[in-house]
């Protein structure tokens, strides 16, 4: 059986183990979405809290024929965005500047290029907008296949493939501005 939808289930009936069980497995990789996302630790705390009690008070709502991740991480978008909208009202998919770039490292050659390359993608990635920046987080870092991505996005499967194209195409316009695409093979 999936504990998931057991411990769903042991929430429904008011069982608050079964609100442990979910967050215990899922905690890790809805604050690190999150935090892409909104791309401020303390924000992504405070939507994180809210969140897990928004899954305690509408767990009722909760399809347990269908994958719970998904689900949760809808609840959790929704929430994000609500307070993304709230805090700068302007376009969601609106770009901002990346910070300067952190130098300095006194590694061996091999390291200290993995470590650049890895700086400017991070740069790139934080410089997209939100939109961007999230459906980039859920089908790479947490590794959310097409259909699952669609449904935490709420949107058909299409609309998420198109999603990601666009995302993917943003990043590799910004990381081309930052050095040769030689770099990048």
């Amino acid at each position: 059986m999936d504990p998931d939808r057991d411990d769903a289930a042991r929430l429904r009936r008011g069982d608050t183990a079964g609100l442990a069980g979910l967050m215990g497995r899922h905690q890790d990789r809805l604050f690190r979405y999150l935090l892409r996302l909104v791309g401020d630790e303390a924000v992504a705390e405070d939507v994180f809290q809210q969140t897990w009690l928004q899954v305690a008070e509408r767990v009722s709502r909760y399809d347990g024929a269908r994958p719970f991740g998904p689900w949760l991480f809808a609840v959790a978008r929704n929430l994000a965005l609500d307070h993304l909208r709230r805090r700068r009202p302007e376009s969601l998919e609106d770009v901002e500047e990346p910070t300067a770039p952190r130098g300095g490292e006194s590694d061996p050659l091999a390291r200290a290029v993995a470590r650049q390359q890895s700086g400017r993608l991070a740069e790139a990635v934080a410089g997209l907008g939100p939109l961007d920046r999230e459906v980039l987080s859920l089908r790479f870092e947490e590794d959310l296949a097409l259909p699952q991505l669609a449904e935490t996005l709420q949107v058909p499967v299409p609309t998420a493939k198109a999603r990601l194209y666009r995302a993917l195409a943003r990043l590799r316009e910004r990381l081309l501005v930052r050095g040769p695409a030689e770099e990048w093979r």
